[in-house]
């Protein structure tokens, strides 16, 4: 996959692409779906592909106050986006300059002058343009003035029961109540976060369950303070089992500033200091709370290592 910078970057003669545009924040099932019918129109037009996405939400820049939480930096966007078979993604970074382009221009520059586009693949709500002000109609119009084709599509359910559509919103939401297994369901995989472990205060291997701790940037949508079980996988590929709390960890602190994220992988014995890993979380185990001492949280602890190991031994349903 080749990355192209907004302003900067463009295909050469004689490639022309099918195309798509949006934050991809998740790349769930829904702009899976949406990578998949560009693979198609580009299969159709004997054409490249490619996705138009930015390097932050636009909220951040358009109403920073209010912007959700990313359930993806970055890297991880663009190594899934990679993985959906894309040939290029065209990259903008996202500034006060570029929400303030009017539709037709900002379709022109990107669209048609730097991707040679035949065709463009988008949600059937899609908005674009300062103040949102394009839609899909909007597209269709000037496709037909430029020489490309506007696919829209419906929003699609994960499953049958589903009230409303997949969405990066939806996922955000059931991370904050805990179900990493219906976030799951709908990102087509576990929610997962990277950072790099770093020295903890050792309370859990004075008691002999030693954690890595895990920053994550305040930017990250968190599931709630819980216990989690899941995999932890390091920077050479090993993965390991784990039980994820995240918490203020109550025992010890009355009123700790923010949660922290820390993983004990089962039966591992070795140092990840400097080390960058990431964290997925396959499952509910519990709600944190406060015990009344050591003891009581040792005990407890044990519980959720042993529900953690046997869950995640089991086979896939």
């Amino acid at each position: 996959m080749e990355l192209l910078h907004d302003r900067r970057d463009q295909l050469p003669d004689g490639v022309a692409v099918a195309a798509t545009i949006g934050v991809f924040d998740g790349v769930h099932l829904g702009h899976q779906e949406i990578f998949r019918q560009v693979r198609a129109s580009a299969d159709r037009l004997g054409t490249a592909t490619a996705v138009v996405t930015f390097d932050g939400h636009p909220a951040h820049v358009v109403r920073p106050s209010t912007a959700p939480k990313l359930l993806t930096t970055l890297d991880q966007k663009l190594e899934l986006i990679e993985a959906q078979g894309i040939d290029y993604v065209y990259l903008i970074s996202f500034d006060a300059d570029r929400a303030a382009t009017p539709p037709d221009r900002f379709v022109r520059q990107v669209f048609v002058d730097a991707l040679h586009a035949k065709a463009i693949v988008v949600g059937e709500d899609f908005h674009f343009g300062a103040g949102r002000s394009g839609d899909v109609d909007a597209m269709a119009e000037l496709g037909e003035e430029w020489g490309f084709v506007v696919h829209p599509l419906e929003l699609i359910r994960h499953d049958d029961d589903a009230r409303e559509p997949v969405s990066s919103t939806k996922i955000r939401r059931a991370l904050a109540g805990g179900n990493v297994a219906y976030a799951a369901d709908m990102l087509g995989r576990a929610y997962e976060v990277r950072g790099i472990v770093e020295p903890g205060d050792q309370r859990g291997g004075q008691i002999g369950f030693p954690t890595a701790n895990i920053p994550v940037p305040k930017v990250m949508a968190w599931p709630a303070d819980a216990v989690y079980a899941g995999w932890c996988t390091r920077a050479n590929g090993d993965r390991h089992p784990c039980a994820i709390n995240i918490g203020r960890r109550p025992t010890f602190y009355e009123h700790a500033e923010q949660s922290l994220l820390e993983a004990h992988l089962i039966d591992f014995d070795g140092d990840l200091y400097g080390e960058e890993v990431s964290v997925a979380f396959e499952a509910f185990l519990r709600s944190e709370r406060k015990f009344a001492g050591l003891d009581q949280l040792t005990e407890q602890l044990k519980v959720d290592i042993d529900d953690a190991r046997n869950l995640l031994a089991r086979p896939p349903v």
